[in-house]
């Protein structure tokens, strides 16, 4: 077929047929979606392209509004010993006044669904299958054109789906498709445009192209939304405050910390919200519920270590005696962890720089805060289930997403990848410390790797 193929979406008014559109073009702003009647007064388009080529023309269609009345004024249309098909009739009602008038609304519908290569016929699954509807198909098969019922909110609880699909059964429409607009299935689209096809065959190439590039899409948006809070999990375990002695002092860095890392987790939301195409204000990080300070354990990590190019076993002997000196220094620390000290200190000459300055703060006393690993794997968990609730979400939804911290026990006990424990020893990978290298290979190679780890978790 040549150009575009053009689908009306038609129905009663207010069933959701701009949720819908919005849905199926990924566009939160288009139309207007109200409980109101009659939010919508005229025809709307919206059109999808892969590649750049258009395939597919969606027009938004005024609700029906009095499908009874514009039946009845049909049969009048007819005059004494005519025998008028469908078509003939909606011609001679489209050229009367009162298409003009009183059936102003339903004149739109028609004439667009008769432009148009097909309709879908939408419904609001929540209501009752009343005689205004039936009459309404009866008037819309005077068209000519396919129609495709397509039955929204089925999400909703006490949905009456059974019911039309008996009813769209015996008025011979076999073809419908359960596709909530607020919360549609992963495959939604795909059954949606193969329902299409069977109607349409000239319009299957597009549709099938537009069905392969949503695939493609979605697989793109989740492997992004992965690395975004891969992202996120690097610079927070990289983080780093060094403290001075003093109680006060640990008590304002923690607070820093704790308040840049609330902040770092709503940059993910809002750009996990980006990538999905939703508005900013449509969902939030809380606040966390827990956020430990770990004392400069990670200064003995064995990345650290390896990075320090320190060697374990006689290296440590060797420093013993140096470490009962350092005991006193270090403020309380035990023998052991006095021992290792000492040994470290034995190359700070050699290696020096960033890491011998962070060791020399401990040994004068100083703290070094950090952030746990329960709060890792909190945000981990957080970010995961807003990422799988974005990917379910409709585009029509109008509340704000919660997004709720996971059960103690499940967060606390979860499992981190590899690769951040080794971010630990890298303050300069995290963009909540000064002066961070952001686009370090490493850096990013450690990213792709929590990100593996991340999908396969999934």
């Amino acid at each position: 077929m040549s150009g575009p193929l053009r689908l009306a979406l038609v129905g009663h008014t207010n069933v959701g047929k701009t949720s819908l559109l919005r849905t199926l073009t990924r566009d939160v702003d288009f139309g207007e979606v109200s409980h109101r009647p009659s939010t919508t007064r005229h025809v709307e388009g919206a059109r999808l392209s892969v590649d750049g080529e258009a395939l597919l023309e969606l027009y938004d269609t005024p609700g029906l509004e009095d499908a009874i009345a514009l039946r009845d004024y049909l049969e009048q249309l007819e005059r004494p010993g005519e025998r008028l098909d469908a078509a003939t009739l909606l011609d001679r009602f489209l050229d009367s006044v009162e298409a003009r008038q009183r059936f102003e609304q339903e004149a739109k519908v028609i004439r667009q669904l008769r432009a148009s290569d097909a309709g879908l016929y939408v419904i609001d699954a929540r209501e009752p299958v009343l005689a205004k509807y039936r009459d309404e198909l009866a008037v819309l098969a005077g068209c000519g054109r396919p129609l495709v019922p397509v039955l929204n909110f089925v999400a909703a609880d006490g949905h009456r789906a059974d019911d039309w699909r008996a009813t769209l059964a015996r008025l011979g429409l076999h073809a419908l498709v359960r596709f909530d607009s607020v919360a549609p299935p992963a495959d939604g689209e795909a059954r949606l445009y193969e329902s299409l096809a069977t109607l349409l065959e000239s319009g299957r190439p597009a549709l099938q192209r537009l069905i392969a590039d949503h695939a493609e899409q979605a697989r793109r948006r989740h492997q992004q939304g992965v690395r975004l809070i891969a992202e996120l999990l690097v610079d927070a375990a990289a983080a780093r405050r060094s403290v001075a002695p003093g109680e006060a002092e640990v008590s304002n860095a923690t607070a820093d910390l704790r308040d840049a890392l609330r902040s770092r987790e709503q940059r993910c939301v809002e750009e996990l919200l980006r990538l999905f195409g939703f508005r900013p204000g449509d969902a939030h990080a809380s606040d966390l519920p827990l956020l430990d300070g770990r004392w400069g354990d990670d200064l003995f990590n064995p990345e650290t270590l390896r990075l320090l190019g320190i060697r374990l076993g006689g290296g440590v002997a060797a420093g013993a005696a140096a470490g009962v000196g350092l005991d006193l220094l270090a403020g309380g620390l035990t023998l052991g962890a006095a021992t290792v000290l000492g040994a470290l200190a034995g190359g700070l000459a050699q290696t020096g720089g960033h890491y011998g300055r962070r060791l020399f703060g401990k040994l004068r006393g100083g703290r070094e805060l950090s952030i746990d690993d329960a709060v890792l794997r909190l945000l981990a968990l957080r970010q995961r289930q807003l990422l799988a609730a974005l990917e379910t979400r409709g585009h029509a939804a109008q509340g704000a997403i919660e997004v709720a911290a996971p059960d103690e026990q499940r967060w606390r006990e979860g499992k981190l990848p590899a690769a951040v424990q080794v971010a630990r020893a890298h303050p300069e990978w995290s963009a909540l410390n000064p002066r961070p290298r952001l686009q370090a290979d490493d850096r990013q190679t450690r990213i792709d790797e929590i990100a593996a780890a991340l999908d396969a978790e999934a």
